[in-house]
């Protein structure tokens, strides 16, 4: 790899590395449902070289298992929903999948745990019944190879398995998966084995349509008159996340059981989203994943269980861009295919990190427009691209937003083709679109519109004055600018109000 592929990427060592911190461990998710990969080796190089020292694979990569060994990382390997019907049926399939994905890649990959299925009870209903005895018959092939002190066996779950997590004193189990949750959590606690919890704050939020503020979910301080706290235990809460996490405690509490610890398999906040998903923006995601990282590290747990060091797998390494579902979905990552950043971070005592300065702006004094009289379906094609898997900032193309007008197909096409262009050159971006697009030196920004590259704004470009990643202006609350309030630790303050579900103060 060259060096300015290393420059890019210390952005992953503030997200998922954490040598000397106290607290819960941060790793992160890598998948590789993406149209463009980078290679096995360059990836683990990259991990060690950031001191990264957890990862979770999505299922057992032998590519990137064989590369990460010698490594030191720890490694939680996961078991695809294809393959629990075969193993949950056949103790001989599954001692063949351990001894195979496993035992064959012991000791130089450092495995120590595997994630059986993902969110079964909630995504495959169908298929609920078959998860214990998997997580069964991968366990006892563990015992079988003497692995099972060293290897944990557990399985990552949704939080729709919890009814209604706020006030997470009240939260209860779904209780059509109430015989299954419970063999479940039998098994962890007999073999010691944490619950794998999948907790996105954005979706809660974005579900809730207003009920929450913004800020809680982003771990930001409240208005005094907005601290939030559970009416029933007194608890204050100061994010999101926290609520979530003590819900799904209560509920095991409420099946007696209390000493299984949760470990956090996903969280994270998407950076890009659908044209009705105004919060998925990478200010916000910036905000949300650094102080993420920063309540994790100052340890405490949560209010509920303040003994409980929580740990997470930040989701994800990069955009897969071949996921289907909505683009937040598909945008959730933190690193180009191209091992480049793919927005900044700061941090409140570090200063801030950017992305690659060679990938931000691509070529100085050009910018990439559409082709006057190009055919509008070929426009219209290259603009969903531009604005969806080419990860263009197209904010500035909604309505009210001050690229909207004139409202063309051309109009807009050159702005999300620009921005692309300009993001995406250094690493092999082209001014193309299957000939709908070609290059130009006149500055093509025009009253308040401002495009990427433009000497006219003074953050390097973007509509909205902003950086090259990012709106300056965004529901996220970044604005002229300034870059966001990042804590460093939990609120000093005490939380004495619970207003944002129960509309009412004390």
């Amino acid at each position: 790899m060259s060096p300015e592929k290393w420059a890019g990427t210390l952005l992953l060592l503030l997200i998922i590395s954490f040598s000397g911190v106290s607290g819960g461990f941060v790793g992160v998710n890598i998948g590789m449902d993406l149209s463009s990969s980078p290679s096995a080796e360059d990836i683990a190089a990259l991990l060690r070289s950031e001191g990264v020292t957890h990862v979770r694979l999505f299922d057992a990569d032998r590519k990137l298992l064989a590369a990460l060994a010698g490594t030191g990382i720890q490694v939680t390997v996961g078991i695809p929903n294809t393959e629990l019907l075969r193993i949950g049926q056949s103790p001989s399939a599954a001692a063949a999948w351990v001894n195979l994905n496993v035992a064959a890649q012991l000791p130089d990959t450092n495995i120590t745990a595997i994630a059986v299925g993902s969110e079964v009870l909630t995504s495959l209903p169908n298929a609920a019944l078959i998860l214990v005895p998997a997580l069964t018959n991968i366990h006892a092939a563990l015992v079988a190879s003497a692995l099972d002190s060293q290897i944990k066996v557990s399985s990552p779950q949704a939080m729709d398995i919890v009814v209604q997590f706020f006030p997470p004193s009240t939260a209860s189990f779904n209780r059509s998966i109430l015989p299954v949750l419970s063999l479940l959590l039998n098994f962890l606690e007999k073999t010691e084995a944490p619950f794998m919890l999948n907790a996105y704050p954005y979706y809660a939020y974005s579900d809730a349509k207003g009920i929450y503020p913004l800020e809680f979910a982003l771990f930001r301080d409240l208005p005094p008159a907005q601290r939030i706290v559970d009416p029933n235990s007194d608890l204050p809460y100061d994010n999101l996340l926290d609520a979530m996490i003590d819900a799904v405690y209560h509920s095991m509490e409420a099946l007696n059981h209390t000493h299984t610890p949760i470990i956090l398999t996903e969280s994270g906040w998407p950076h890009g989203g659908d044209s009705s998903e105004l919060d998925a923006t990478p200010g916000n995601a910036i905000i949300y994943n650094t102080n993420l990282i920063n309540h994790v590290r100052g340890g405490g747990g949560t209010p509920g269980r303040p003994e409980s060091e929580v740990s997470v797998f930040v989701y994800e390494m990069f955009d897969e861009d071949l996921r289907p579902g909505p683009m937040s979905e598909k945008s959730l990552g933190v690193i180009y295919p191209n091992l480049t950043a793919i927005y900044p971070l700061q941090l409140g005592s570090g200063g801030a990190l950017a992305a690659n300065p060679s990938s931000a702006l691509g070529v100085s004094g050009l910018y990439c427009v559409a082709t006057p009289g190009a055919d509008a379906l070929a426009l219209k094609t290259g603009l969903d691209w531009a604005c969806g898997p080419g990860l263009a900032n197209c904010t500035a193309l909604q309505e009210g937003q001050p690229c909207y007008n004139p409202n063309t197909l051309e109009n807009h096409a050159s702005y999300a083709y620009n921005d692309y262009y300009q993001r995406s050159s250094s690493s092999g971006g082209t001014c193309n679109f299957n000939g709908t697009a070609t290059t130009t030196s006149i500055d093509p920004s025009y009253g308040t519109c401002v495009f990427t590259g433009s000497s006219k704004s003074s953050g390097g470009g973007g509509s909205s004055g902003g950086g090259v990643l990012g709106p300056t202006t965004s529901p996220g609350g970044l604005s002229n600018g300034s870059p966001p309030r990042i804590r460093v630790s939990r609120s000093a303050f005490l939380v004495t109000f619970f207003l944002a579900l129960f509309h009412h103060c004390y």
